[in-house]
């Protein structure tokens, strides 16, 4: 039984604040063989299989549409195909980190790891604390912090997840050792949610988290039985944003694995493995932001994205 240092209390959660961070950034894109190359595309362009250079009018048109910034990673595994737009640009992670954190947490423990039990306090406990907050006198197993972290997005979960790889640092390092050059993770619930445009820290790009999400839902990340866990946690998603973003976007049938985010300027983030019955999966990384802090979400603008997605890649 391991006990674990204090997290934020309740008073530095009242007095955070709200967050995105807007630069350009470059990364390593998938080829039609699943290799990795390192073409650039313009922020509102995709590659095809082909590698031919296809714009997306689409895409553009829901940022007007919902007066957004979108950006988008889409990979079809069984061609190769690519829908990119801005796939390239930082956007501020939010809780979408949460699934990386587990899958380090997996990565540098045994499977008997998951029943290593975590006492915390209630001055640890977020407002977004809805499944930790019913288990302080009891403490977590981390099997337990996993499924409240990534199925109900738990903030404090996720923290203690951070604790036990050993802070943020650890996590970003988890992310380089994967191939990813531009995730970086600074800080801790509830300040990754800032999202203060021009604020580098605590962010990802589309392609870089897509594809480490891939890595890890479909790869070789992790050993068959570690990855099972993590697709299985993903696929049974029980957060309302979840069932209003890629998933509501989608054809009835098909299989979704996913972790949504949310934040200030309006941020709504959403990363998916997908699975059409009839074709390979799919990779869907969508993140999103406003130009103003109290800006109002949106998600069906992540819902129109994932249906064109879905549309024009299977």
């Amino acid at each position: 039984m391991t006990s674990l240092p204090k997290g934020p209390s309740r008073r530095a959660l009242l007095g955070a604040a709200a967050f995105l961070p807007l630069a350009g950034c470059a990364q390593a894109k998938p080829s039609a063989s699943g290799t990795e190359s390192t073409s650039k595309a313009s922020p509102s362009a995709s590659v095809s299989a082909s590698g031919a250079s296809e714009r997306h009018p689409r895409l553009t048109g829901l940022e007007r549409k919902y007066h957004a910034r979108l950006g988008v990673y889409a990979l079809a595994t069984g061609s190769g195909a690519v829908i990119a737009h801005r796939a390239d640009e930082r956007f501020a992670f939010c809780s979408t980190f949460k699934g990386l954190a587990a899958a380090a947490v997996l990565h540098h423990n045994p499977m008997s790891h998951l029943d290593t039990l975590v006492r915390y306090a209630e001055d640890d406990l977020l407002k977004n604390a809805v499944i930790t907050e019913r288990h302080v006198a009891t403490g977590m197993t981390i099997r337990q912090l996993c499924d409240a972290a990534i199925r109900y997005s738990d903030g404090t979960a996720g923290n203690l997840l951070l604790r036990d790889l050993g802070g943020p640092d650890r996590l970003t390092a988890y992310a380089r050792g994967l191939g990813d050059k531009v995730t970086r993770m600074d800080r801790i619930e509830p300040y990754i949610t800032e999202a203060t445009p021009g604020d580098p820290r605590d962010t990802t790009s589309p392609r870089a988290f897509g594809t480490d999400y891939r890595k890890i839902v479909l790869g070789n990340a992790l050993p068959p039985e570690k990855r099972a866990f993590l697709r299985d946690l993903m696929e049974r998603n029980a957060t309302e944003a979840g069932a209003r973003r890629i998933r509501a976007g989608l054809p009835r049938g098909w299989t979704v694995a996913d972790k949504t985010g949310t934040g200030d300027y309006g941020t709504l983030n959403d990363f998916a493995v997908v699975w059409p019955p009839k074709t390979p999966p799919l990779v869907i990384a969508l993140m999103s932001s406003k130009p103003t802090k109290d800006a109002p979400y949106q998600q069906e603008l992540l819902a129109e994205a994932a249906e064109y997605i879905a549309a024009e890649l299977t």
